[in-house]
């Protein structure tokens, strides 16, 4: 393959032989020498007193090296932090103990902790530890829990968490406004888990001849993880190395600092020896973090010509029973400032109500506010063209954003990057042929058949930074990004970047960065990451920011070897660096092609350091640090077909058209897989997912027999394009594609599904938009009652 083409081509990923062939080595396939095993012992109860914790019978069984409770942790495992502290919102952090100590707060709430010789014997001892309990009342409903006199923390009044807000303009007097008419709309946006294909694990071993603790981890952001453990355990960081082996998926689930985590560590030092720690999916469904989990009051003013002049959203966020990492900026500043989507809305009014409750805590969800935002203002467009009498494709149309008015900042006050938002729009209503969709659609229902045609545009804030701004908004570290290139004597090439990809494909992608830049084959180029040892510092992979910010600095630092390699190349060739041109990996004297290094053979010479130029430092190497200037946004359009069976109300996706713009492509088949991806789990949520908790706050979907993952048949196959805007934020012009299918899919399907009801009266269905529901829904709008 020419260099030229390495940047833009459809390279496959890397990655893929070992993980396909099993050859790959995760958290749980790490073995040292002494391993023993943990299970812990989680609570059957949503909320109660801890009475007596007998470890007794536990202590005596087969293989047990320890039993351990709150009080054995007491000193010396603190409190597990909220690493994100937004301002301004009266936020309540009560303490997040590693083990429980005097009450639980969810079922799966940990107790106690068993280590021993073999996993079997630490879980049959973990089944012998008795705790006696004082079931308290559970408050699981959230608009129940603010009203509630069970108080999940004492010292939480209301369950209150936070009371937070953003305004723009005067929603009031826009609505106000002769002609205006104000939809309103009730939204549900349901509780789901992440399910990332790996559950959690830990493994950590003491060193006390060094005494360096080494933590093998299922995490998405190791540097952070070190940070808050070395305050948890008061452990030196120096001394604290955290290693993300290979990651099976994520989805924000391993962004948070678990209290597992920080108990394994400390077992290690305590028994010094290695313990490793690996979750059941069960316990994967009742003690890793859920997402989403709002309520919603939305209001549209809209004028009769389909004008949007402003919106107004009160919202309810669960935030579950503690605060999670980054759990506070998901329902706040990730959703209320995203709020204007694509549109020109002038007057924009949100506050936002965290509320504690007994079930499990909740943080990012792929996507983490972004879907909740674009759904609440895409289904109130289609809520608002119904009641006017519009196309939906046609008030969106009028409200979008011209691209002459970019860079553009919303009422909100954010400003958008770059964009071009009607020819996305334009371009999937092309490839649907939306002209003849609706024609077959009205013809089917002449048969008997409701088709129902979806349409959502969106546009999502991220490439997580820059570090002032998130700073400022309560964000317990930076967001910038490292990376070091670094060349070996024989020509070879290895990226150290901070951010800590796991699925996402930056094995492959930065390598064609680097390959393009420095002219080098990719074969040759070899990207490291999740290694606190290896890696200066980064601060990990979520909110799509690995390309735009991880990607920039790996840019960066091969600039900085080109240029030290040019300065030698000049130096070795006797002429003026500026009388050399660089071309496929080669330098060349400018009008004398012939005479020329390859930039191995520089890198050869930068080693043997025999000529180099007068004080310059031996090797070659380039080491960056990359803080942008502003988000990126990326954004498209999303059309889908269904059809309702009336009789049992199933749903069945007969097309799918996604229209994305993710900036500058670095590689189209990554990102095909990653809205191919993304789009399955925002479909998920509109059809079938649901984490469901009864009245005593017991997890009723704590398994996949209950919980409805999609399976890969349920989908047609995905009409994918895009449009390429370049955001000026970075050099590349690359934005970040990781949630676009998820942000867009959810209100996309679901605004097709309520089109295909529409001749039933039907309004408004919450998600999941399960058959029985539909059917339901329909027996009742017949007059046949449900």
């Amino acid at each position: 393959m020419a260099v030229t083409q390495v940047f833009g081509a459809r390279v496959r990923r890397r990655e893929d032989p070992r993980l396909i062939r099993g050859t790959a080595t995760y958290t749980d396939d790490v073995v040292l020498p002494g391993l023993c095993y943990a299970a812990f012992v989680r609570s059957p109860h949503a909320h109660a007193r801890i009475q007596r914790v007998d470890t007794a019978r536990a202590r005596q069984a087969p293989g047990v090296l320890g039993v351990f409770t709150a009080q054995d942790l007491e000193g010396k495992v603190n409190s597990i932090p909220c690493g994100w502290q937004v301002p301004n919102c009266d936020l309540k952090t009560p303490p997040h103990p590693p083990l429980a100590k005097d009450k639980v707060r969810f079922v799966g709430d940990p107790v106690a902790v068993v280590v021993a010789e073999t996993r079997a014997q630490a879980y049959d001892a973990a089944g012998l530890v008795e705790v006696d309990y004082e079931v308290l009342p559970a408050v699981v409903d959230m608009e129940q829990a603010l009203h509630s006199a069970t108080l999940v923390h004492e010292d939480v009044p209301e369950n209150r968490v936070l009371l937070w807000s953003v305004k723009g303009g005067d929603f009031e007097a826009a609505a106000r406004e002769p002609g205006v008419r104000v939809v309103r709309q009730r939204l549900v946006n349901q509780r789901l888990i992440p399910n990332a294909m790996e559950p959690r694990a830990a493994v950590a071993q003491y060193n006390p001849g060094t005494g360096e603790l080494t933590l093998w981890l299922t995490t998405q952001n190791p540097h952070i993880v070190r940070v808050i453990l070395s305050g948890v355990l008061s452990f030196p960081e120096h001394k604290l190395r955290v290693v993300a082996p290979e990651v099976g998926g994520g989805f924000g689930s391993k962004i948070p600092v678990y209290a597992e985590e920080a108990v394994i560590a400390h077992l290690a030092t305590r028994l010094q020896r290695p313990v490793k720690w690996a979750e059941t999916r069960r316990e994967n469904y009742l003690a890793t973090i859920h997402g989403r989990d709002h309520i919603t009051d939305a209001e549209m003013a809209v004028r009769p010509d389909g004008t949007v002049v402003g919106v107004r959203v009160r919202t309810l966020a669960n935030f579950g029973a503690y605060l999670s990492t980054a759990a506070p900026a998901i329902p706040t500043i990730l959703y209320g400032l995203i709020l204007s989507g694509p549109y020109r809305i002038p007057n924009i009014d949100c506050e936002v109500t965290g509320v504690f409750t007994n079930t499990t805590p909740t943080d990012a969800y792929r996507g983490a506010g972004r879907p909740e935002a674009t759904y609440v203002l895409e289904r109130m467009m289609d809520v608002a063209a119904r009641e006017l009498g519009m196309d939906p494709a046609e008030i969106r149309r009028r409200n979008l954003i011209p691209k002459d008015q970019f860079p553009y900042t919303v009422a909100t006050g954010i400003t958008y990057d770059s964009g071009d938002y009607a020819r996305a729009l334009d371009r999937a209503l092309e490839i649907l042929d939306y002209p003849k969709a609706r024609s077959e659609q009205a013809a089917a229902r002449q048969q008997g058949r409701y088709l129902g045609i979806g349409l959502s545009t969106y546009v999502e804030i991220c490439g997580a930074g820059p570090s002032k701004v998130v700073g400022s908004t309560g964000f317990s570290g930076g967001l910038w990004e490292s990376a070091v290139v670094r060349f070996s004597p024989t020509g070879k090439v290895t990226v150290f970047t901070g951010t800590s990809p796991h699925g996402q494909g930056e094995e492959t992608t930065f390598a064609q960065i680097v390959s393009q830049e420095l002219g080098v084959p990719l074969d040759d180029v070899e990207v490291l990451h999740g290694d606190t040892d290896s890696i200066l510092m980064g601060w990990g992979t979520y909110g799509s920011r690995t390309t735009p910010v991880g990607g920039t600095a790996v840019y960066l630092a091969a600039q900085k070897v080109k240029e030290k390699a040019r300065r030698i190349a000049a130096h070795q060739l006797e002429v003026s660096a500026d009388d050399l041109v660089f071309e496929a990996g080669r330098f060349h004297v400018r009008g004398a092609p012939d005479r020329g290094m390859t930039i191995q053979e520089v890198a050869l010479q930068a080693y043997l350091a025999w000529n180099l130029p007068e004080g310059m430092e031996p090797g070659l190497e380039g080491q960056a640090n990359w803080d942008p200037s502003n988000f990126v946004f990326p954004f498209g359009t999303h059309a889908c077909v269904v059809e309702v069976d009336p009789d049992t109300g199933q749903v069945k996706i007969l097309r799918y058209v996604a229209v994305d713009d993710c900036g500058r492509v670095i590689n189209p088949l990554i990102v095909d897989g990653q809205v191919h991806g993304g789009i399955v789990q925002g479909v998920a949520q509109a059809l079938w997912e649901f984490a469901r908790y009864d009245e005593h706050g017991n997890l009723l979907t704590a398994s996949m027999a209950d919980y409805a993952v999609p399976k890969a048949a349920w989908f047609p196959r995905f009409e994918c394009e895009r449009t390429e805007t370049p955001t000026p934020v970075n050099p590349l012009g690359v934005k970040g594609v990781g949630e676009t299918g998820t942000i867009a899919a959810t209100p996309c399907v679901v605004n097709a599904v309520m089109d295909a009801l529409s001749p039933f009266g039907i309004r408004h269905l919450d998600m999941p938009l399960w058959p029985e529901k539909i059917w339901r829904a329909i027996q009742q709008a017949r007059g046949g009652g449900a």
